[in-house]
């Protein structure tokens, strides 16, 4: 039965670098992603703690809503930070 040759592995040698990995994100996205956390958990919060007796309690339990909707807003916009 014939042998196979032996192959020498080469050394490693890393993926070329795509161009649309090195952009920088923009200088708006960090500040208005934080701050959009921080009010819809501020919202929240203050929804629960007053227990509804502030001027937006008419929204009722809407006012969860609004909160958690800072707070997706704040992780949609969390995609475009690199």
């Amino acid at each position: 039965m014939p042998r196979s040759r032996l192959r020498r592995k080469s050394d490693y040698t890393p993926p070329a670098s795509t161009a649309e990995g090195g952009l920088p994100s923009r200088a708006w996205v960090a500040p208005v992603m934080v701050t959009l956390f921080l009010l819809g958990l501020l919202w929240i919060v203050v929804f629960y703690v007053t227990q509804g007796n502030l001027p937006i309690s008419p929204l009722g339990n809407w006012n969860l809503v609004i909160g958690f909707g800072f707070i997706i807003a704040g992780f949609v916009l969390s995609t475009q930070w690199r």
